[in-house]
């Protein structure tokens, strides 16, 4: 029998509570381009909502904010990052520098870039947590050029001192049945490896963020 079955039966009612209490659901905001945004996909399909719910599954669930915009360059996202953060947000999953390199933009502007972003969230929601996630630049531009791009990722995350996720597209990219018509977005089953492979790693992030009472 209960503490509460034990008063009724005795007669005696339970203390009134002035509020109810529970935990809150960390907000996650994946700010990125048309590979978060899922171009081409439901946008339940998109790996952000595949990763709430893995979270979910994995009991430590969060509220995903999909924040990709298609053929945003890295300088596009410096200007719009002020306009996303207008909401408190615990965890900001930064995914940028594709269009860059797909254009042949110089990777030290886009190095510069993920500075300022970095910069820009922190001036913005100084108490949320950011990560990078590594990208690639396709190989049509040359060896040079290939490896200068991949090399700002972790430059930016020890610089910034912001954990740094493998590559999005690792295991997907370039693999025409995980991809869509393009050859460049993932498919839904492509979708669900970057959603597995995203969420492996954030997940130690995740589990650390705040999850304090709530009054409602």
């Amino acid at each position: 029998m209960t503490k509460n079955n034990m008063s009724v039966a005795t007669g005696t009612a339970p203390a009134p509570s002035d509020s109810t209490t529970s935990i809150r659901t960390p907000v996650v905001l994946f700010f990125g381009t048309s590979l978060t945004a899922g171009l081409g996909l439901d946008p339940d399909q998109a790996f952000p909502s595949l990763i709430e719910k893995l979270a979910l599954a994995d009991g430590v669930p969060i509220k995903a904010i999909n924040a990709g915009l298609s053929g945003e360059t890295t300088a596009g996202a410096v200007r719009r990052i002020d306009w996303v953060l207008r909401a408190p947000v615990d965890l900001v999953v930064i995914e940028g520098g594709a269009n860059d390199a797909l254009r042949g933009l110089g990777p030290d502007a886009a190095k510069a870039n993920l500075e300022s972003l970095i910069a820009a969230v922190r001036a913005k929601q100084p108490r949320a947590k950011i990560v990078l996630v590594q990208m690639e630049a396709p190989p049509n531009y040359g060896a040079s050029y290939t490896r200068s791009f991949r090399a700002i990722y972790p430059e930016v995350a020890k610089k910034e001192n912001v954990p740094l996720l493998p590559f999005l597209l690792d295991g997907v990219a370039g693999i025409p049945r995980l991809n869509q018509a393009d050859g460049v977005h993932p498919n839904l089953a492509g979708e669900q490896i970057v959603a597995d492979n995203v969420w492996r790693a954030l997940k130690p992030l995740v589990v650390q963020l705040d999850r304090g009472l709530k009054s409602g």
